[in-house]
């Protein structure tokens, strides 16, 4: 997945997707963008060009920061967040087979406090901690809080420990 960011106003923000409703798995979900790889593609590949065709964000608007600790999925994908700096000028163009909404996060509100629940749960018979961020009216949850966890880990940013997978 590629996990864009772009500052405006002097803040961080997180681009994200809203998966769409008619999608087989993760509908609804909050998401990067990104998905499987095709034969021969690097993870760095693979992010490039799911963006483009779900946001409408070209390969070549994307300056490449680095990658994030690999993220296993409960279904059994491994996931390589890549890490990119995108213009604050860039408008997304939601692919709707695909995509319901694009918006933004601000960083800054990732980290807050009041905003960020923690609820224990068992996954396949193993008792551990959901992180979830409250964005607005989104929750953000599973893979896609871990990927924040340890960006905002990898950023510095005070209360958010790495999710150790």
């Amino acid at each position: 997945v590629l996990v864009p960011l772009y500052v405006e106003g002097g803040e961080l923000w997180a681009l994200l997707t809203r998966r769409a409703e008619n999608l087989p798995h993760h509908r609804g979900q909050i998401a990067f963008p990104g998905g499987g790889r095709e034969t021969g593609e690097d993870p760095w590949a693979a992010a490039l060009r799911e963006s483009s065709e779900e946001i409408g964000l070209l390969p070549q608007a994307v300056l490449r920061l680095g990658e994030l600790d690999e993220v296993a999925t409960p279904s059994g994908f491994t996931i390589v967040p890549c890490v990119g700096a995108i213009p604050a000028t860039f408008r997304a163009e939601a692919n709707p087979d695909e995509i319901d909404e694009v918006f933004a996060a601000p960083i800054s509100a990732l980290a807050h406090p009041n905003l960020v629940e923690d609820r224990e749960v068992r996954i396949n018979g193993k008792r551990r901690v959901l992180r979830i961020y409250h964005v607005g009216r989104h929750k953000i949850w599973g893979v896609t809080a871990r990927i924040l966890q340890n960006l905002l880990a990898r950023l510095g940013v005070a209360g958010a420990e790495r999710y150790e997978v």
